[in-house]
C-alpha cells in the first residue's frame, strides 16, 4: 500500500462534506426590503415573477445567505457573506461539526474545530491542523462544492433554475416582509418572493426528510474579504513542497 500524506486524508475526508456542499444549492434563496414602495410582482404571472426576482437578484452586488436543511439524514446549516464577483466568508456545518470558509481570489480557506478536524483528517493528523487555516483551489478538487455556495450569482441561478410547474399563492409575510409566494408541487417547495422594492427572493421552504429553510438578508450591504494569513497550502503538501 502506497504511504497517503496527511493533506491526502484531509483531502479524501473532506469529499463527504464537500458533496452535502453541493447538495444545498437546491435549497437557496433571499431576502429583502418591507418598507419599500409596492413593487407590483403580485400582479404578474408566476413566470413573470420567477423572471422579475431573476434579474434583482442577478443585479445584486452582495447578499447573506443563512438557514438550514437535511440532507441525507445529516443536518446542515449554514451562514455566509456573498460578494458578487468576488467570492464569500460565514460559516457551516454537518451534524454539529462546524467550520470556517473564506473563498477569495481562486481559492478556499477552511478553519475547524479539533473535533472537525479529527473527522476529516484522523485523529494524529488533526494535531497539524488545529488553529490553523487550510487553503486549497476553487476550481478543482474536494473543495469546488465549498466553493460553488461562495458564488452569489451562480449559487441564485441553481436555485432558481430546474423547477417544476410554478403557482402563485397568496399575499402574505415572511421574515416580516411582504411577499408573493410561487409553488412549486413537484418539489413539494415554496419560494416567497418581496413586493416591495425590488423583489428579492425572500425564503424558500422545502418540505419531506430532506428538506428545510433557507433565506438571503442584506442585498447589496458591504462585505469585506481578506484571505487568511499563514494558511496551510494543502496542495503543496500533497505534492512533498
Amino acid at each position: 500500500m502506497r504511504h497517503r500524506t496527511p493533506a491526502a486524508g484531509a483531502a479524501r475526508r473532506h469529499s463527504g462534506l464537500a458533496l452535502a456542499g453541493a447538495l444545498m444549492l437546491a435549497l437557496l434563496c433571499g431576502c429583502g426590503s418591507s418598507s419599500a414602495p409596492s413593487n407590483g410582482v403580485a400582479s404578474q404571472t408566476p413566470a413573470e415573477i420567477l423572471a422579475s426576482t431573476q434579474a434583482a437578484a442577478y443585479g445584486a452586488s452582495s447578499a447573506h445567505v443563512s438557514g438550514s436543511l437535511t440532507s441525507d439524514g445529516a443536518k446542515i446549516t449554514l451562514d455566509l457573506d456573498l460578494l458578487a464577483g468576488k467570492g464569500g466568508r460565514g460559516q457551516l456545518s454537518e451534524n454539529g461539526l462546524s467550520f470556517e470558509l473564506i473563498e477569495l481570489g481562486g481559492y478556499v480557506y477552511i478553519k475547524g474545530s479539533p473535533a472537525f478536524y479529527s473527522h476529516i483528517a484522523g485523529p494524529a493528523t488533526a494535531q497539524l491542523f488545529v488553529g490553523k487555516w487550510l487553503k486549497a483551489p476553487a476550481a478543482s478538487g474536494n473543495f469546488a462544492s465549498l466553493a460553488s455556495l461562495t458564488d452569489l450569482h451562480s449559487l441564485i441561478e441553481t436555485t432558481l433554475q430546474g423547477h417544476g410547474t410554478l403557482g402563485k399563492g397568496a399575499a402574505t409575510t415572511a421574515d416580516g416582509q411582504a411577499v408573493i409566494p410561487l409553488t412549486d408541487a413537484s418539489k413539494a417547495g415554496t419560494l416567497y418572493v418581496s413586493t416591495k422594492g425590488k423583489p428579492y427572493p425572500v425564503e424558500i421552504i422545502k418540505q419531506g426528510s430532506n428538506g428545510g429553510q433557507i433565506a438571503f438578508a442584506d442585498w447589496n450591504a458591504p462585505v469585506s474579504l481578506a484571505a487568511p494569513a499563514n494558511s496551510v497550502d494543502l496542495t503543496q503538501l500533497q505534492s512533498g513542497g
